[in-house]
């Protein structure tokens, strides 16, 4: 039997079947990693080597590859990644010299917190939105926590909605002067808590006025009348009135022309006759006036009423109306189609040019009886003068 086991067959066959009961890293790479750990991005991460002992070599692999980025391998066989860049992040296994797995563990790479940039929108007196961007991006999961006060108050918790990174304040203290708001943002690698501090009666602004109209008042060719619901989010406006300003130009122009009104109506009595006009309307609290104007409403179209010529002119897909170039009044271009009126127009008119050429005929015979009787005249004037001078002429020829 000894000589059995020594022969070169025999030990082939032992070789060979101590390798296939051999554990095989296709196996070992399927297993789910122990743990996760995280590290910074641009500095040096160290990965144990689990129970691994010193002078013992040992083999890496990252997501089942040699190739490792830049590192160190230590005594211990811990890895040392250098100045560690998002490449580096994967699993990574760490193997015995006999292909045993010793650890694996998964590298998540990123920043700790930094502060946020905070902002808060006041639509009315019950309720306080709160938003936030990071400064820092950190690429890692991270959790938040806020609260709300007013001075010399406790602290309140600020409803949180993560995804949208805001947080909302029911029925703040409105009449305290100053409040304040705390976020904590905490992930794998840190927290930081930020502190931001405002006035809620400078931030109130109300939301736009809804479902603006504008109308033209037919009979009137300059004037539009104007409507609108209060803002939606702004349920107390019995309590806490607003005051609207509404703008409007002829479309065209640089120049506004400008409304106030407390109501939710007002008529446009300078409108520009026949010219499509631009309008729109916002609001602010009538009482508070360090609070805020609204965003201005859509700007809508309209024309004043206008009577036509011709059928009324289409309308194209985009709601601009299409206009004739001809836009004089109707009194003055439309033609009618009563006879009797024509008839009695142009005899009038031949009337008046008789009795014109009667005036001047007569004062063109009467002109010529004038020169005429003033030619006579002359003419017996000078037969009457003539035999006085013939006698003076004799008496002196005498003498």
């Amino acid at each position: 039997m000894p000589g059995l086991l020594s022969s070169p067959l025999c030990l082939t066959v032992v070789w060979f079947l101590s390798w296939s009961l051999r554990p095989s890293c296709a196996q070992i790479w399927t297993d789910e990693v122990s743990d996760v750990q995280y590290g910074r991005l641009e500095s040096n991460v160290t990965l144990a080597c689990g129970q691994s002992k010193i002078g013992v070599p040992v083999v890496w692999y990252l997501n089942h590859s040699l190739a490792l980025p830049w590192h160190k391998l230590m005594l211990d066989g811990a890895l040392v990644l250098l100045h560690v860049d998002h490449s580096a992040q994967g699993n990574y296994s760490c193997y015995d010299n006999e292909g045993l797995l010793l650890h694996s563990v998964k590298l998540r790479l990123g920043r700790s917190p930094g502060l946020l940039s905070i902002s808060c929108q006041v639509p009315n007196h019950t309720y306080v939105r709160c938003s936030w961007v990071e400064s820092v991006k950190t690429f890692l999961p991270a959790k938040y926590n806020a609260s709300f006060r007013g001075n010399g108050h406790e602290w309140r918790p600020c409803v949180l909605d993560v995804i949208r990174k805001q947080c909302d304040i029911d029925h703040p203290a409105f009449w305290q002067t100053m409040h304040t708001l705390r976020i904590t943002e905490t992930n794998s690698l840190g927290s930081e808590t930020t502190f931001a501090q405002f006035k809620l009666h400078e931030l109130l602004k109300p939301d736009p006025p809804e479902s603006v109209l504008v109308k033209e008042i037919e009979g009137y060719p300059k004037r539009l009348t104007v409507s609108w619901n209060f803002p939606s989010s702004w349920p107390l406006h019995d309590a806490f009135p607003l005051v609207f300003q509404i703008r409007y130009r002829p479309r065209g122009s640089i120049y506004w022309s400008e409304i106030y009104s407390e109501e939710n109506s007002v008529i446009i009595f300078d409108a520009l006759a026949g010219h499509l006009h631009q309008v729109q309307v916002r609001a602010r609290d009538e009482v508070n006036s360090e609070s805020q104007w609204s965003e201005w409403s859509p700007l809508l179209l309209a024309q004043p009423w206008k009577v036509y010529p011709t059928p009324d002119p289409a309308v194209t897909d985009d709601g601009d109306y299409f206009f004739p170039f001809n836009t004089k009044p109707e009194t003055s271009t439309a033609k009618s189609h009563n006879p009797v009126p024509d008839a009695e127009g142009n005899l009038g008119l031949v009337i008046l040019l008789v009795v014109f050429s009667m005036v001047i005929l007569a004062t063109v015979l009467s002109l010529i009886f004038v020169m005429w009787l003033i030619s006579n005249i002359s003419s017996s004037a000078r037969s009457r003068a003539l035999p006085t001078g013939h006698h003076s002429t004799t008496i002196t020829t005498m003498h």
